[in-house]
């Protein structure tokens, strides 16, 4: 992989883009530890922050950073989108030949970029951190994480790799195939693995959460993995139907031991507990059924109404090494 000089091309070697939600606290050392990282590459860079919506100051902390230096550029959104629209976001306004995606509260090392950057120059397209240790998490939720991993790489043909997150590099024809997938649901781990191309792991200890709380409540975890799920794989529409099968298996036999209990014993009358329960049975089944029926109907609602991914308030590009302020743009839609 051959990397573009400055005096071949204005465009920026590489991109770091930052999804952020109230992360006020994180930004500051956030961006010290990158930019110390970068300086010591000799190429030119950008830091791309996307404003998800934020409700304290971060924005605010983002035009400070911005002032001072020449390598940031912001995008903001008109509200909040999510993690996975604001990485979108990030990734078709960053303008690197090579982009790296992290998060803001620094439980990702910003030091492990080099080896990122080492493992794209070999050939790599894809170069995924995957984490060996997750430190400052309860055991819960490692266990949950793992269990998640196992049941999606079971369940789907794409191949994700497990303890992987958003932190990544990834070559500009791989940022290319991504910009092309436009669906509405997106689990970005999935959608990384989908698009394919060659590459490879770089392991790390993954650290606590530097400041504030973390927005991942268990339930939103849930709603991820749902999403991760019902994104890459029919499975549980197959599981609704065998279920279906094995509760008609089950009433079919229920009636012929019933059948069989009448012409011997004589007509009894059913205890009240066992037909509640069969009931009861049913029901639920039909309604899980339902469930999961609802869960793919509305992800293919939402597709049919095509609206654009997120909107853009503003966004101000980096000025770059060239010390050329480009202007900046405020636009209602987002470009795809």
């Amino acid at each position: 992989m051959v990397a573009v000089t400055k005096s071949q091309s204005a465009r920026p070697v590489f991109s770091i883009v930052v999804p952020a939600f109230n992360e006020e606290r994180n930004l500051p050392l956030l961006h010290e530890r990158i930019a110390a990282v970068m300086q010591r590459l000799g190429e030119q860079w950008e830091l791309v922050f996307v404003n998800d919506g934020s409700r304290d100051n971060t924005l605010e902390v983002m035009h400070d950073l911005r002032d001072h230096d020449r390598h940031i550029a912001i995008v903001n959104l008109s509200r909040n989108f999510g993690k996975e629209i604001a990485t979108t976001a990030g990734l078709d306004h960053a303008r690197g030949e090579a982009v790296i995606v992290t998060d803001a509260d620094l439980q990702d090392p910003p030091e492990l970029i080099p080896e990122l950057i080492a493992a794209w120059r070999r050939g790599f397209d894809t170069v995924y951190a995957q984490r060996c240790h997750r430190h400052g998490e309860t055991w819960l939720k490692r266990a949950s994480a793992a269990a998640f991993y196992r049941v999606l790489q079971r369940s789907t043909a794409v191949p994700i790799p497990p303890d992987t997150g958003d932190f990544r590099l990834m070559s500009r024809r791989v940022v290319h195939a991504l910009s092309r997938v436009r669906e509405r649901h997106r689990f970005m781990k999935g959608l990384f693995a989908w698009v394919g191309f060659s590459s490879c792991a770089i392991s790390y200890d993954r650290q606590p959460r530097h400041s504030g709380h973390t927005a991942w409540t268990y339930w939103k975890l849930w709603n991820l993995a749902v999403e991760g799920i019902t994104s890459f794989t029919t499975l549980p529409l197959r599981v609704a139907t065998y279920l279906g099968l094995l509760v008609g298996l089950g009433s079919i036999i229920f009636l012929l031991q019933l059948l069989v209990r009448t012409l011997v014993f004589g007509n009894e009358v059913p205890g009240y507990p066992s037909l509640m329960a069969v009931v009861l049975f049913l029901g639920s089944a039909q309604l899980v059924t339902l469930g999961i029926i609802g869960e793919y109907l509305g992800r293919v609602f939402d597709e049919v109404k095509q609206r654009p991914l997120y909107l853009l308030e503003q966004y101000l590009p980096s000025r770059g090494d060239t010390g050329q302020v480009a202007a900046a743009r405020l636009e209602s839609v987002a470009s795809h």
